[in-house]
C-alpha cells in the first residue's frame, strides 16, 4: 500500500491495486471563515496551500471515502473537482443522502463488511470529543482496509482515545493506522481528536504498527504541532513507528 498525505485529513491510500482519495478538503488556502470559539480567529481556513494540484491527486482514484461532513473533511471545492459519476463511501444514510443532493449518482454506506474491487471495508466507529462536546460535533466513523495481498489498514477519522478504538485494534490488528492527531480543539470542550497521549495509547494497543499522525496544522482550531508530537515520539522512544508526514509526503508499506 502507498499512504500518501495531502493535507489535513486528505489522503490518498492506494491499496490493493486502487486508489481511495479520503475526507478530500481541496480549497485553495484561506476560502473559508476560521472556526469560531477557537485560536486563531484571524486566519482563514484551510491555513496552508495544497501541496500539489488537485488534477494530480485525483485522477484515476477508484473511490472516495466521506468519513463525516465537517467542511475540512468534505468541502465545496470536493464537490465542484469530482466527477459526479465518483463511487463514495458515506458513513450513514443521513450524510448518503447529502452527498447525493450535491448531485453524486453513485453513493453507498458503508457497512461492517463492505466489498469494493475484491478490498474489505469495515466501518469503524469514533467519538469526535469527550462528553458534551460529542453533541455538537456529530457522528463520525472511521474505516479497516482489508485484502489478501496487503497489510491491514485502519485509517480512524474523526476521535479521540476510547475504548472503541481499542476494540479496533485488538479485533482487527493493524499493522498501519492513520489517526487524526491534531489535538483540535475550541475554547470549552476539550479535544475533538487525538492529541500527543492519545497517540501514545494507539501506540501501547498496537506496538509493531507503524502509525501516521495527520489533520495537523491545517485549520485554526489546532492544539498540536507536528514539531511538538515528533519531539514527544523522540522522548517517549516511539519516533520509529509513529510517523509526522508533511503535506505531500507519502509512505509505502
Amino acid at each position: 500500500m502507498n499512504i500518501h498525505q495531502i493535507r489535513n485529513a486528505t489522503i490518498v491510500v492506494e491499496y490493493a491495486g486502487k486508489k481511495f482519495l479520503i475526507d478530500p478538503m481541496l480549497a485553495e488556502k484561506g476560502t473559508y471563515p476560521p472556526f469560531p470559539n477557537s485560536p486563531r480567529q484571524d486566519q482563514n481556513n484551510p491555513l496552508v496551500s495544497l501541496p500539489t494540484s488537485i488534477d494530480n491527486f485525483i485522477k484515476d482514484i477508484d473511490a472516495v471515502i466521506v468519513t463525516h461532513l465537517h467542511y475540512d473533511h468534505w468541502d465545496d471545492a470536493a464537490k465542484e473537482a469530482l466527477p459526479k459519476q465518483t463511487k463514495i463511501f458515506a458513513q450513514n444514510e443521513e450524510d448518503a443522502t447529502e452527498i447525493r443532493n450535491a448531485g453524486f449518482q453513485n453513493v453507498e454506506v458503508l457497512q461492517d463488511d463492505t466489498k469494493f474491487e475484491g478490498i474489505q471495508l469495515v466501518k469503524t466507529k469514533g467519538e469526535h470529543g469527550k462528553g458534551e462536546i460529542l453533541k455538537l460535533a456529530g457522528l463520525v466513523c472511521g474505516v479497516i482496509f482489508k485484502h489478501q495481498t496487503e497489510k491491514t489498514l485502519y485509517v480512524a477519522g474523526d476521535t479521540v482515545w476510547y475504548e472503541e478504538v481499542q476494540k479496533v485494534i485488538e479485533t482487527n490488528k493493524p499493522e498501519v493506522i492513520v489517526v487524526n492527531a491534531g489535538d483540535n480543539q475550541f475554547f470549552q470542550g476539550g479535544s475533538l481528536v487525538m492529541g500527543k497521549h492519545d497517540v501514545y495509547e494507539v501506540k501501547k494497543a498496537a506496538p509493531e504498527a507503524k502509525i501516521i499522525c495527520v489533520h495537523m496544522e491545517a485549520v485554526n482550531h489546532w492544539g498540536l504541532s507536528k514539531e511538538e508530537l515528533k519531539s514527544f515520539t523522540k522522548e517517549k522512544e516511539i519516533a520509529s513507528n509513529v510517523l509526522v508526514p508533511n503535506d505531500g509526503e507519502s509512505y509505502t508499506f
